[in-house]
């Protein structure tokens, strides 16, 4: 998919603007280009939709996203997200960000373990 390696999780991004240990970890051991990254419309909902969110925070937030690849969810990923809601009970988010990592065939740049789970077990084996 045109050099998209990754999608970047909602907490993940946070770490990248907040500069976290783990996120910076995972930077320094896999230097990424803005090319290979994407966001999933539910990370941006996510990041935008915060209630306090200030007008700095959303500027920001926007200035990052937009050097990344937005995908949006399409008919696929909703199919995929229903499987997933109905063979693991995922959380609906959580459900439409696997399915598009596994629709687009990415590699999924995620703190959260229970999401990994999700992919790991739901990824075709070759």
């Amino acid at each position: 998919m045109n050099g998209i390696e990754y999608l970047l999780d909602t907490n993940f991004i946070l770490g990248m603007l907040k500069s976290t240990p783990a996120v910076t970890e995972v930077l320094n051991t896999r230097p990424l280009l803005a090319s290979q990254c994407a966001y999933s419309a539910v990370t941006r909902m996510e990041l935008l939709g915060f209630p306090s969110i200030t007008l700095e925070e959303e500027t920001l937030i926007r200035s990052v996203l937009e050097k990344f690849t937005y995908l949006p969810i399409d008919s696929a990923v909703e199919d995929m997200a229903i499987q997933l809601r109905r063979s693991r009970r995922v959380k609906l988010p959580d459900a439409l960000i696997a399915a598009t990592v596994l629709c687009h065939g990415l590699q999924l740049l995620s703190m959260d373990l229970g999401l990994q789970s999700v992919i790991r077990d739901n990824r075709p084996t070759a």
